[in-house]
């Protein structure tokens, strides 16, 4: 079984997340009692919605405590900071044709947001800029073209 990389704060999420999970069970378990007690099963409506409801809150516990199980908590804050881009990492970067500066941080498939900057370990982008050191440039191929940046800085953060 491969190992998948988290920073400390993903895994701290998902395990906020499967506690909020599994204090729900009991309220679903109540509300599957109550519907009981209105009478035929067949056609009653907040027996079936809250067994859905049930079955989808479980699904969710197992899929995050698989995560869970495969996870690699990875801290960065906790290494010595060699200029190296890798995962985890906090990278600054210019675009060279527009000078635009962007900053992204790289977290694992479960954390990304590009909205706040959080790219997944797996994007082009990401692929692109592992490995490389502060001050290089590069060249990544992503779907709307080529782009190319210079990395302005690298922070474990």
């Amino acid at each position: 079984m491969d190992k998948v990389p988290m920073t400390v704060r993903g895994e701290q999420l998902l395990r906020e997340e499967l506690d909020k999970l599994i204090k729900r069970r009991p309220e679903i378990s109540n509300a599957i009692a109550e519907a009981r007690e209105l009478g035929d099963l067949k056609e009653n409506a907040e027996y079936h919605a809250a067994r859905e409801e049930q079955g989808i809150c479980e699904a969710q516990i197992r899929d995050i405590e698989y995560k869970l199980s495969v996870a690699q908590v990875i801290d960065v804050t906790k290494m010595p900071n060699n200029g190296k881009v890798i995962f985890g990492a906090t990278v600054s970067l210019i675009d060279v044709n527009t000078d635009e500066d962007v900053t992204y941080r790289i977290v694992g498939d479960d954390e990304a947001n590009i909205k706040a900057n959080l790219i997944s370990v797996n994007s082009p982008i990401a692929r692109g800029l592992i490995g490389k050191e502060q001050g290089d440039e590069v060249s990544i191929t992503t779907p709307g073209g080529i782009k190319e940046f210079e990395i302005d800085s690298v922070d474990y953060v």
